[in-house]
């Protein structure tokens, strides 16, 4: 109820002062509980072990400021980043717009953070507090070597991660998708998992919507082979369904409800292409419990939003997860591993 009054005086700020006011407050508050670990939605994904499966993903909290704070309202975990090895401006403001009329955001924000050794240092000091907290990492845009920017980044965040998430996938870094293709994508998993060491966090991958059913195949053949931790589907889309607000035509990627049959049917391709054998995490266009749980019945072990959490406000992880639980029981359900792919 607070949200809905507070809404229409965020919505008259531009977007990104919003969300820096955001980030602001929830500096300001004592971080809550995180969720209570072994309850009725606790999974385990890559050897860790989620309270409920329901995470805010990477883009909010770009330089890891606020994760304990994120885990308070509820959020089985966060996913920090995209953090670069240098600092980095990003794209020219303005870069992010709401759409209302379609539930939806496009950003073109362009890896903006403060750098990796600022975001090292932070999350150092919270590393005993417990709690789920991935780490996404990526490349600086003017790099001469990206492989190496994502290799670096893995030695400085593999202590400090629960797990790490890397970014190939962003529209908004020219180039940084061809990492997704079979040769570019080989070396670079070649080149994290060598810098991550025998005992690092397990590493997660995130991609874009926007891929064919070859790339899809060749891509969950390299995940299973070099034992990724999982798959994150997917990041923003630069396909633009009819979109009725007037920021439609911004460049960027779209995400938040028309995101949503899309996100869905490449994380179906994704858990027929590997056969169920590696975990997917399901993002784009989730908003409702029922969303959350059609993702997880098509083949998802966690869900990840974010954009949806600018329109129903910060206590949407609680609502989600109320209901999960109501939709589990319905169903039959004894626990969220069980429900997994079973649509």
């Amino acid at each position: 109820m607070f949200y809905r009054l507070l809404r229409p005086l965020l919505f008259a700020l531009d977007a990104e002062t919003a969300h820096g006011l955001a980030i602001r407050a929830l500096r300001l508050l004592p971080a809550g509980a995180a969720p209570a670990q072994g309850g009725p939605l606790a999974t385990e994904v890559a050897g860790l072990r989620f309270p409920n499966p329901v995470g805010l993903a990477a883009g909010f909290d770009k330089d890891g400021q606020v994760p304990d704070a994120l885990l308070g309202l509820g959020f089985g975990f966060a996913e920090v980043g995209s953090i670069t090895p240098l600092p980095q401006s990003g794209n020219p403001r303005p870069r992010l717009f709401r759409l209302p009329a379609d539930r939806a955001v496009i950003n073109r924000m362009g890896f903006n953070n403060g750098g990796g050794q600022a975001a090292a240092q932070r999350l150092a000091a919270r590393r005993n507090r417990g709690g789920v907290v991935g780490i996404n990492i990526g490349a600086n845009k003017d790099s001469a070597d990206r492989v190496a920017d994502y290799a670096e980044m893995t030695r400085i965040m593999a202590p400090l991660a629960n797990y790490l998430a890397v970014n190939i996938s962003s529209p908004n870094t020219p180039g940084l998708r061809a990492l997704q293709d079979e040769g570019a994508l080989t070396a670079l998993l070649d080149a994290v998992t060598e810098a991550r060491g025998g005992e690092g966090p397990p590493i997660f991958l995130k991609l874009a919507p926007d891929l064919t059913h070859q790339d899809i195949d060749a891509i969950a053949r390299i995940a299973l082979d070099k034992r990724l931790g999982a798959l994150i589907i997917s990041n923003t889309t630069i396909s633009r369904p009819p979109l009725r607000s007037p920021h439609a035509g911004e460049t960027g990627g779209l995400s938040g409800a028309p995101l949503r049959e899309l996100a869905l049917g490449r994380l179906r391709d994704f858990r027929r292409a590997t056969g169920g054998g590696l975990p997917l995490v399901g993002v784009g266009g989730i908003a409702t419990a029922e969303d959350a749980w059609q993702r997880i019945r098509a083949g998802a072990s966690l869900v990840q939003l974010y954009s949806a959490m600018v329109y129903e406000g910060p206590h949407i992880a609680r609502r989600i997860t109320r209901g999960l639980e109501q939709l589990m029981r319905r169903d039959g359900f004894g626990s969220i591993a069980e429900a997994v792919g079973s649509e």
